[in-house]
This record gives C-alpha cells, structure tokens and sequence, in this order.
C-alpha cells in the first residue's frame, strides 16, 4: 500500500519564520508516522525535505525584498510620477511661452488661437512640436500673397493629410488648416466663426463624419446645411470631402456601415448646392491593407502621403 504524502500549507503563511516552522514540523510529524530505521522517511530523506524547505523559504524571502536602489530619477510610486510629471510639463510651458514672447504679433495671435482650440490632447502635442522645432499641420502660414489661400477643415485623418498637402502644393498654394480637431458637425456649428477667421479663402475643403457616425442622419444633414451656408459667406469654393473608411473592429467600437451611410447623406446634401466631391473614401479603399492601421480610422505615413497627394490634386484641379 503505497502512502500519499500531504502538502503543507505552506502558502497560507505570509512570515518567513512561521512558514519555515511549519514546514519543520511536517517533516518531524512525518518522520514519527513512516520513519525509524527501515520506515518510509529515513533520516536522509528527512534532511532532504528540510532542505527543500529552507530553501524555498529563502528563495521566497529574496524575492519579496524590493530593488535595494531603483534606478536614479526613476519614481518609484504614483505620487513621485506625478510630480515628475508636474515638473516637466511646468519645464515645456516655460520654454513654449518664452519661444512664444519671441514671436511676432501675427504668430503670437496665431498661437493664442491654438490654445483655445487644440484642447487638453492636442495642445501639449503641438507645445512639444513647437519647442522641439518641428514642423507640425498647426503651424503658422505666412502667405505669399501671389497664391490662392485654401482652408482644411476635418479631424484627425486631416491633420494626418494636411502636411503632405502642404509639400504637395507648395509654391502653388497658401494651405492652411483649422486650428483644431474639427470633430462633428455640432463643433462645427460652434466654431465655425473662429476657423474661417478675418481672411478670404479661395476655396475651403471640409469634412465631417467619423465623429458623427452616430449622429441621427436627419441631424447630421441639417447641421451640414447650416455649416455650408455660413461658408458660402465667404466668397469661397467649396469642396467636400468624403470620410475615409472605418473598419469593423471586434470591440465594436468603429463599424464600416455609419460612415458609408454618412457619406450617401452628405453627398445628397453636395449635390442640392452643387458642391464639388473630394472622394477620398472611394480612392483610399483599394490600399486598405497597406496604408490603415490595424482595427483603426487613422492611416501610416504612406496613408497620409497617398490621401494629401489626392487632396492636393482636387484643389488644384478646382482652382484652374
């Protein structure tokens, strides 16, 4: 008859001593039942489980003992990051707002603007960007008054887009872009004012529909009404463009058919007031696969070049 040796709870005791006292004592206790010479738990082996024991202990006890030094500078708890974290931002809005001080009028009015628009996400984005010199879809253009002005109106997939039009039309075209997210049509209606600014467009490019794909369709058409009457205003052309394709994301957050049902509905609204149609939705849905990334609205690099490049060309064509 074979014997089936009980594990120990050892588990169950969190201190080192009374777990390794435990331990002792199951051995000795198994030792009077199938020990004595000859017995199932000789001396020996008796010393070899203690030993196990021991050192399973130890072993336990160098593991829960925290990194004598964590490495410098590095917080060791969320208090510390925070602060951290308090303390480099406070160093970029020194050097943004001393970099903005520097600045001529127009610029400076400029950057005011984007601090009221970009928002919580974009704003420290674009305060990076500026004190890093990087060149950013935000930034000021200064037009060369021989040129046509145009305005970028749209959410991220435009910011994505906007500086590979710039590249695309440069020397041809003053390209500027809304000053924010444009988001749906709803921020829109709010801060259409504020984008068209003091200045004549040419022709104003615009979008709406990734974030209005759970717009009711009778609203999202009527808002588009009122946006393209405010716009007409201006003297400008204008041109829609079509939104991109969403994918069907397991989580169910993006679904491909809002926003084909979006672009139907704005198309008949185009068509009642004659407004020309950037398909960007029909151009970029061969290159899918290459050129969005995975589960996602926002396109790679080679997405956005091949999306500015065919904005670049409508705007071109619109203005011969």
């Amino acid at each position: 008859m074979s014997v089936i040796f009980d594990k120990p709870t050892i588990s169950a005791f969190d201190d080192l001593d009374v777990r390794m006292k435990h331990g002792l004592r199951w051995c000795r206790r198994r030792r009077r039942e199938y020990g004595g010479v000859g017995g199932r738990l000789e001396k020996p082996m008796f010393r070899f489980f203690s030993s196990v024991i021991l050192i399973s202990c130890l072993f336990s006890l160098s593991l829960a003992q925290p990194p004598a030094n964590p490495p410098k500078g590095e917080p060791t708890n969320a208090a510390e990051a925070a602060a951290q974290k308090a303390k480099t931002d406070a160093v970029i809005e020194e050097r943004y707002q001393a970099l903005v001080a520097k600045l001529p009028p127009d610029q400076q009015a400029w950057e005011r603007v984007l601090q009221d628009q970009l928002g919580g996400f974009y704003l420290p984005i674009h305060k990076r960007e500026k004190i890093a010199g990087r060149s950013s879809a935000w930034d000021f253009v200064q037009d060369d008054p021989k040129l046509p002005r145009v305005l970028l109106i749209g959410d991220s997939v435009s910011r994505g887009y906007t500086q590979a039009v710039r590249k695309a039309l440069a020397g041809k075209v003053n390209v500027h872009r809304a000053p924010a997210n444009c988001g749906p049509t709803a921020s829109g209606l709010k801060n259409i004012e504020v984008w068209l600014g003091d200045g004549k467009w040419d022709l104003i490019h615009f979008n709406f529909g990734i974030h209005d794909r759970n717009t009711p369709i009778a609203d999202y058409q009527q808002r588009l009404e009122q946006l393209i009457e405010r716009m007409k205003k201006t003297g400008a052309k204008l041109m829609w463009a079509g939104s991109t394709p969403c994918p069907d994301t397991k989580d169910g957050k993006y679904k491909s058919a809002p926003i084909v049902e979006r672009n139907t509905a704005a198309a008949e609204v185009m068509k009642k007031h004659g407004i020309a149609i950037d398909d960007l939705f029909t151009a970029i849905t061969p290159h899918l696969a290459t050129m969005q990334n995975p589960d996602d609205v926002h396109f790679n690099g080679q997405g956005y070049d091949f999306l500015g490049e065919t904005v670049a060309k409508a705007i071109e064509a619109a203005l011969k």
